[in-house]
């Protein structure tokens, strides 16, 4: 009878003190397994998401002027590294003299369509992203009456467009990543002013622009 109530009471001794060190073998494993799965931010780890809506703001150079860029998009995010959505871009060049119409004159429009956007090592607080927009869009040629100070539209063309980028991405919380990129813009041919020299053709769009994202959402 002793030899029982001793051996019960080392079970209930030993059965606790068992329980506790088996949790602290295998709690560092899940632990450890969990924050395998999950995505870094700059100020620590975070679950993955699903969706992100973004606005961005740029530069380029549009026949041969100076230009401003401005866009935005929404998309959803399939197993962390792969996005997808719609978007698009505006922009606008600076007042410039054109002396083949003796105005001065600018360019303006915009495009937009499908974003596809692979995402390498997306769970690192900083990694790379390469966005493709396969779209349409337009542009038109305005000139300035200097007289009534009026803008008119001469010309307009639709175009359509495809846009590689590389972004290098930062998340920044769970909710917001930055990103900074260059993205090449290719277009339809086209000419604008072809009743006299070629005031505006497909080569003065393509080429060159750098955008500044931000990006809001639940990665």
């Amino acid at each position: 009878m002793k030899k029982a109530v001793i051996l019960s009471v080392l079970i209930i001794i030993c059965v606790p003190l068992f329980s506790q060190e088996s949790d602290t073998l295998v709690k560092p494993v899940d632990e450890e397994k969990h924050r395998n799965n999950e995505f870094m931010t700059l100020f620590g780890h975070n679950r993955p998401g699903g969706a992100y809506g973004a606005f961005s703001t740029g530069y380029s150079q549009i026949a041969g002027e100076h230009a401003v860029m401005f866009g935005g998009k929404f998309e959803w995010i399939a197993a962390q590294s792969f996005g997808f959505g719609f978007g698009g871009k505006g922009f606008i060049n600076e007042y410039h003299y054109e002396p083949n119409i003796n105005r001065d004159a600018f360019l303006t429009g915009g495009y937009g369509g499908l974003y596809i956007e692979p995402i390498l090592l997306p769970r690192f607080p900083i990694h790379v992203a390469f966005p493709v927009l396969f779209g349409a869009g337009g542009i038109s040629y305005i000139t300035k009456d200097g007289e009534f100070n009026e803008n008119f539209i001469e010309e307009s063309e639709a175009i359509l467009v495809v846009e590689p980028s590389a972004e290098l991405e930062f998340n920044i919380t769970r909710h917001f990543r930055l990103a900074f990129g260059a993205a090449y813009l290719f277009t339809t041919p086209f000419d604008i002013g072809s009743a006299q020299p070629s005031v505006v053709s497909s080569k003065s769009l393509e080429g060159w622009n750098y955008n500044i994202t931000f990006k809001f959402g639940k990665f």
